[in-house]
């Protein structure tokens, strides 16, 4: 992706605004929404928060919340310490919560930037509303998504093919995430 994308392109008109810019870059896994919101940060010294941070915790892991669509987020939390804080202009602190050590790390201090960056499956879960003033969605052809989950981590692969992926499906088509997003890739 060079700089003319329509990514940059619209990016560059909502700074003209002069208003704080919430996008959100939600997809497929291993569809490159991290590889992206490393590059906006690059490039536009922007905040960016990712969704991995706000995994349930296992004392929240009921069989009820995950049978629900996208409710392996602790989305409440993410509006609640992320999401609604970026709204007021203060600075703020929260805590991601590490999957591997199942603690939270510690807290992350964070002062709003003109331009702050969702990425994440899940980061346009119906809960958090109209918060967002640019949705992208990222998707990647199956089998290039399956070679690039068994290079990222070869343990995990059976778990986001059997589990992850089909939960993320679901998301996306229960809550029509593509048509609700203003760029595609």
């Amino acid at each position: 992706m060079d700089n003319n994308a329509p990514l940059f392109i619209k990016i560059n008109e909502l700074i003209k605004t002069n208003k704080r810019i919430t996008v959100a870059l939600d997809g497929n896994c291993a569809a490159g929404k991290t590889t992206i919101a490393a590059k906006l940060k690059s490039m536009y010294n922007c905040n960016v928060f990712a969704m991995d941070d706000f995994f349930l915790r296992s004392s929240q892991r009921s069989p009820k919340r995950l049978c629900e669509i996208g409710g392996n987020i602790d989305y409440e939390r993410f509006a609640k310490e992320v999401l609604f804080p970026i709204q007021t202009g203060a600075p703020f602190a929260y805590k991601p919560y590490n999957c591997q050590t199942q603690a939270f790390d510690k807290p992350v201090n964070v002062v709003p930037t003109l331009l702050n960056i969702i990425e994440g499956t899940y980061s346009l879960h119906p809960y958090f509303g109209k918060y967002y003033d640019l949705a992208i969605f990222l998707s990647v052809d199956a089998n290039e998504q399956r070679r690039r989950l068994l290079a990222r981590n070869e343990k995990l692969y059976d778990r986001f093919i059997n589990d992850w992926i089909p939960k993320e499906n679901n998301y996306f088509e229960t809550f029509n995430i593509t048509e609700k997003c203003d760029l595609i890739f």
